[in-house]
């Protein structure tokens, strides 16, 4: 056999693409465990309470906190949050879509965010607008939606939103703002809590207030429309 017939050598792998790949498994093992550790937690809130959260720990005045289930809640306060912050909230798996399009078309500088996006940043990142935790609040919202029921999400989002400067929590809120316990509140009540929840170091519950009412009739419309059975209780 000649050298002529020899067969040739494979070719050398570039020094640059054995580079990437010793630098990707490592990236690739942390990434996994990384969001191993994230959906334990999920399903940990699951089942056990939150105790605080990043912006509870560093904002909350003097004003008692104390966990309040969703059974322990007025009805029309879960109804009146949704329809303030999400009224299409049974009906997608985390993101509204349709409402996404619709600010992309607009061209509106708002965000879309739904009540289990707010939840997640809530629980377990930090307020403030960047692409590191808005990544995190996408990977945590669909993780979310998948082990958490509606009415946990609700519930879990009432316990730990700000209704004003320090206020933490519907427990606190409902006794802060109008002396009474989250099981009272009425609609007219439930309504203006939800109305300061955008901005709640600027607002103040105004029972009556052009915000309060809408957030009322749209309570009242999800109620009505079926929008609101993913997350209320049963009747027997």
């Amino acid at each position: 056999m000649t050298p002529a017939d020899a067969i040739p050598d494979a070719p050398a792998p570039r020094r640059g693409r054995t580079f990437l790949w010793r630098l990707w498994r490592p990236v690739r093992w942390l990434g996994l465990r990384f969001l191993g550790l994230m959906l334990a937690l999920v399903v940990l809130y699951a089942l056990v309470n939150p105790p605080t959260t990043w912006t509870i720990m560093r904002e909350a005045g003097d004003i008692p906190r104390r966990w309040t289930p969703a059974d322990r809640i007025a009805p029309v306060m879960l109804r009146a949050v949704v329809a303030a912050e999400d009224a299409n909230f049974c009906r997608h798996w985390g993101f509204d879509m349709a409402e996404i399009r619709r600010v992309i078309a607009r061209g509106e500088n708002r965000g879309a965010s739904t009540l289990t996006q707010q939840t997640a940043k809530n629980v377990y990142l930090w307020q403030g607008r960047s692409w590191v935790r808005k990544t995190l609040e996408t990977a945590y919202t669909p993780m979310i939606e998948a082990v958490w029921t509606k009415r946990r999400i609700v519930e879990v989002y009432l316990n730990v939103a700000e209704f004003g400067p320090g206020v933490f929590g519907i427990h606190a809120a409902a006794h802060h703002h109008f002396g009474t316990t989250p099981d009272r509140l009425t609609r007219g009540q439930a309504a203006a809590l939800a109305a300061v929840l955008p901005a709640p170091k600027s607002r103040a519950p105004r029972v009556g207030s052009a915000r309060a009412r809408a957030i009322a009739d749209g309570a009242e419309t999800i109620r009505r429309d079926g929008r609101a059975a993913c997350f209320e209780r049963p009747v027997p």
